[in-house]
């Protein structure tokens, strides 16, 4: 019985480091696919904020890393700068809303050097599915009420949702997270004026 169990076990071994090898084999053979892909995606996404046609520099590399409050987080955040013949014409700001109804929600804004809002995205979220999930553009176009949109000044009351008297629609059944993301896109202007 205990020669069996011995014999099982170095099976069960033998096992589990092949499987281990296998996994890291596919691994290594794929991660180079895997960060073209990512670099892809991010740049389709980075595409959708400042139009293509606007910039001549490679817009994912140019980049810079940053930490400010007003970008809600302590995590440095990227931002990405788009140039048209070496003068910047806009940035791509990642930025977090820490108030989303399910926690924080990643952003990325893009600000032309008026200091309109050139596009925002989100990145990634955990809102409810059917309410808070509308800030996706696949969802919903709401995300693009930011096109083209200014601050006055830093206490612009415009920039709030219409339940507070702003210029920006919420979702039926879900305040916190337009809320959220309003408030998100207009910290992020504001350390664009701030840091241009």
């Amino acid at each position: 019985m205990r020669i069996a169990i011995q014999k099982n076990s170095k099976i069960l071994a033998l096992f589990a480091i092949a499987c281990t090898a296998v996994v890291g084999l596919v691994n290594e053979l794929t991660k180079e696919h895997i960060l073209r892909q990512q670099q892809q995606h991010l740049l389709s996404i980075l595409h959708s904020i400042i139009a293509p046609e606007r910039l001549d520099n490679d817009l994912a590399n140019d980049c810079l890393l940053v930490t400010d409050p007003l970008l809600g987080s302590t995590e440095a955040q990227t931002v990405y700068l788009a140039r048209f013949n070496g003068q910047p014409i806009a940035a791509a700001i990642g930025t977090t809303a820490p108030d989303g109804y399910n926690g924080n929600i990643e952003l990325i804004v893009a600000v032309n050097t008026d200091g309109s809002v050139s596009g925002v995205r989100q990145l990634k979220h955990n809102e409810t599915p059917g309410l808070g999930d509308k800030i996706e553009i696949r969802k919903s176009d709401w995300i693009t009420s930011f096109n083209g949109k200014q601050l006055r000044d830093e206490k612009d009351s415009r920039w709030g949702v219409t339940k507070d008297s702003g210029m920006f629609d919420q979702f039926t059944g879900a305040t916190i997270t337009p809320r959220a993301v309003v408030k998100a896109v207009k910290q992020t202007v504001i350390y664009f004026n701030q840091h241009q």
